[in-house]
């Protein structure tokens, strides 16, 4: 079983294709609030659940805020021609279509957080600009490199300009339709402090979908050790670090963060340009291939596809090959990965056990983990100690399941809540055989709680398909 995830995000490209997309190894779907309208948003949601009951397969849904990031208006025909050494304005004032000589944005003060000289990038890198003056709520610039920029594309500047808040009214009502679509997790864009997501926790019921930090600017990154407490799992965004920071410090900086989400046992997710040909080309180059393994060698739980799939001519492709990167790199170069995880969490109950299930797992043979989890932190914690095998999670809560489908190696499965520990097993060991993860005679590492229902995971026992014991 491929244990590093793969999150894709949908757009018009893939609606029509999304059995594809699940069928080709598609584990989180991403939905980018910041494109589309509602009615979108929730004919896929709709759309994603659809596909992944015909599959068989869990398939979690992600809603991604749009958090305080400035992007253009709409352009003439969707997109435009920027040529480097040419004029191009950035109006506060909303206008008619944006074209190759200027265009609004949706941050009406841009030009009171700017100053002559700042950096901005637009589109992820495609155009780089530089601010020459400012004229009342227009910001003058000139292209210093050029590049085609589409309609809603990012406007990036140093994050330490802007004014606009860390959660802002459309984040607000964002998170509201969020909540009540159900989606399995929130990201949060352009976390600047850990406060920045206690404040984002505290508009969320007890019952939460997982809280994704994305870091994706220069104070996120010299917060990240604070940022990791709160958060449920991070997203490295090498787009948006792109423009506060030097092309050649990003490789080093997803590193640094990979291994501080690592030692904190917090899944981390590595995002931006991932198969960035693959959105004209069927093929991705040799270079992108490289970058995909190169994320799984370094340890990360997830690579995440955004214009591949979302606006691409080639989205299931594009799932199908960032899947099969993956399985050779974690097959043919196992070697290289990264297998353990160093914090202990003394002050969770469960953690002890979760390590001695990966020990007995990685030195005893078994063909799998398998665990029984209401609230999903079992299977996380043996998720964190890397067991090597697969980690088959069972739980009788929805919300978990759609959950898990983030967490590196664990493959979630709903199940009936069992009256009593003999049948917990047995209901696990069924579904193990049933869905094919094991034959007759293998031993299996069960995680468990007795008496059944129990709150905390208390039981670890090796189990052998078949046998009993």
């Amino acid at each position: 079983m491929r244990a590093t995830k793969l999150v894709c995000t949908i757009g018009p490209a893939s609606e029509a294709r999304l059995p594809e997309l699940v069928a080709g190894g598609m584990d989180v779907a991403r939905i980018n609030c910041s494109h589309g309208i509602r009615e979108d948003h929730d004919r896929y949601v709709s759309a994603i659940r659809s596909a992944a009951e015909e599959a068989g397969r869990a398939v979690g849904v992600m809603a991604d805020l749009s958090g305080p990031k400035v992007r253009l208006g709409e352009l003439e025909g969707g997109q435009v021609e920027l040529v480097t050494g040419s004029r191009f304005v950035l109006r506060g004032e909303p206008a008619s279509a944006g074209d190759e000589v200027g265009a609004s944005t949706t941050h009406p003060d841009l030009a009171d957080d700017l100053e002559p000289g700042d950096r901005i990038l637009l589109a992820d890198g495609a155009a780089a600009l530089r601010v020459q003056e400012t004229r009342g709520t227009d910001v003058v610039t000139e292209v210093v490199r050029g590049g085609t920029v589409r309609s809603r594309g990012g406007v990036n500047v140093p994050s330490e300009r802007l004014s606009l808040p860390a959660i802002t009214p459309k984040d607000e009502q964002d998170l509201a339709w969020a909540l009540g679509a159900g989606v399995d997790l929130v990201a949060q864009s352009f976390v600047r402090t850990a406060k920045d997501c206690e404040a984002l926790l505290s508009l969320m019921p007890e019952r939460r979908p997982l809280l994704v930090a994305k870091i994706e600017t220069s104070s996120a990154v010299a917060e990240a050790q604070a940022i990791l407490e709160p958060a449920d799992a991070i997203i490295v965004a090498r787009g948006d670090l792109g423009v506060e920071a030097s092309l050649e410090e990003i490789p080093v900086i997803q590193k640094r963060l990979v291994d501080q989400a690592r030692q904190a046992a917090v899944p981390v997710i590595i995002a931006t340009q991932m198969l960035e040909s693959m959105t004209v080309s069927p093929r991705p180059t040799r270079a992108e291939a490289s970058d995909v393994a190169g994320a799984v060698f370094e340890g990360a739980d997830a690579i995440l596809l955004s214009a591949e799939t979302a606006i691409g001519a080639y989205p299931a492709e594009a799932a199908r090959t960032g899947a099969r990167i993956v399985e050779v790199a974690e097959t043919a170069g196992e070697s290289y990965v990264h297998r353990r995880r160093h914090e202990d969490h003394p002050e969770l109950e469960e953690a002890p056990l979760a390590q001695a299930a990966a020990v007995l797992a990685r030195q005893g043979g078994a063909r799998a983990v398998a665990c029984f989890t209401h609230s999903g932190l079992t299977a996380r914690l043996v998720s964190a100690a890397r067991p090597g095998v697969p980690i088959h999670a069972f739980s009788p809560e929805p919300a978990t399941v759609g959950q898990l489908t983030l967490i590196h190696g664990v493959d979630p499965r709903p199940i009936e809540q069992p009256e009593d520990l003999d049948g917990m097993i047995a209901s696990m060991e069924e579904r193990l055989v049933e869905v094919g993860s094991v034959d007759p005679g293998d031993s299996v590492v069960m995680v468990a709680s007795s008496p059944a229902g129990q709150a905390h995971a208390n039981l670890l026992k090796v189990h052998r398909i078949g046998g009993g014991s």
